[in-house]
Order: C-alpha cells, then sequence, then structure tokens
C-alpha cells in the first residue's frame, strides 16, 4: 500500500473500487456464514484477468458453490447502493464487510479494502495525489462520504470499522 506506516498521515493510494473485487466476502445464501466470490478457473492462455470474468461464490461452512451468470442483457456486474445491505456485484448476495452507523453504511469487499478505510479514517493528515501526477482523480477513496472523512465522526466510524473486522474471526 502506498499509505505511511505512521498512522497520521495518509497518502491515496489510488485505487478504484473495482480494485478490491477479486475476492469479496459476501454471507452466504444457504447458511448466512461468511462465503467467498473468487475468479472462476480460467483457461491456459486465455488472457489476463479482468473484473468482467466469470465468478464462483464458495462456501466452506456448507459447500455450496455456484458460477455467475450474464443477465439478459449480457451485463455480469451489477454495482447496487441503497438503503438496504450493500450487495455483491456478482451474485447481488448481502457483502459480509458492512455495518451500520447512525450516519451511514460501512463496507467493504474484503479485508484489504476495509484496511485502506481504516488507515484512511484514522489518518488526521490525508494526502490526495498532486493535480499533476497522472492517475485516477475520483478514486474510492475520494468518493467515500462526508460524513466518514469527518474528524469529529473518527471515534464512531474506526469502532463500526474494527466491529466489521471482528466478525471476521467468528
Amino acid at each position: 500500500m502506498h499509505a505511511s506506516s505512521s498512522s497520521s498521515r495518509f497518502r491515496d493510494p489510488q485505487y478504484s473500487k473495482e480494485s478490491f473485487i477479486d475476492a469479496v466476502l459476501v454471507q452466504c445464501p444457504t447458511c448466512a456464514k461468511v462465503a467467498r466470490v473468487v475468479p472462476a478457473p480460467r483457461a491456459v492462455g486465455s488472457g489476463p484477468p479482468s473484473m468482467f470474468d466469470q465468478r464462483s461464490l464458495v462456501c466452506r461452512s456448507c459447500g455450496l458453490s455456484r458460477q455467475s451468470r450474464k443477465d439478459k442483457s449480457g451485463a455480469l456486474l451489477t454495482f447496487s447502493w441503497g438503503p438496504g445491505p450493500i450487495t455483491d456485484p456478482f451474485f447481488q448476495v448481502p457483502l459480509w464487510l458492512q455495518t451500520q452507523t447512525r450516519h451511514g453504511r460501512i463496507w467493504a469487499y474484503n479485508p484489504e479494502h476495509l484496511e485502506v478505510i481504516r488507515q484512511f479514517v484514522q489518518a488526521p493528515l490525508r494526502e490526495r495525489a498532486p493535480w499533476y501526477e497522472s492517475g485516477k482523480k475520483m478514486t474510492f477513496i475520494a468518493r467515500l462520504p462526508g460524513w466518514m472523512k469527518r474528524a469529529k465522526n473518527r471515534t464512531e466510524v474506526l469502532r463500526a470499522i474494527d466491529r466489521t473486522r471482528a466478525s471476521l474471526v467468528n
């Protein structure tokens, strides 16, 4: 990560939310325990991996295994946000790493995604990439909701992130 090892400074690593969808933790639709959405096995020589590749939903608790399918329009991904639980873009099942706060919902695709959010929230000094540096300007960090960026909410947001991270241990 480009974030500094010191918790007092954070430099935006310029990731998009799609940077974290290689392994998505979800709630298993069968047993309600943690399951993973991962890229399906690919044929050798089929080119570099893509976020549009077929995915597998796998649950180690109950043995569930499903393959993603394209919808009627030919789309494989559906990103959705709303008042209810956030879902993964491939199977539309609720993400495992999400929690509601009095300000809004905190969610992440996987522990790495959650850790970048945590590093950002806990840092009192947050740096964007310079305007002249190539790369994305509207990264997922830049798109975080204002309530999550406010210093007055830092303690509450960090507690919520810690609760969410603790759900992986149980």
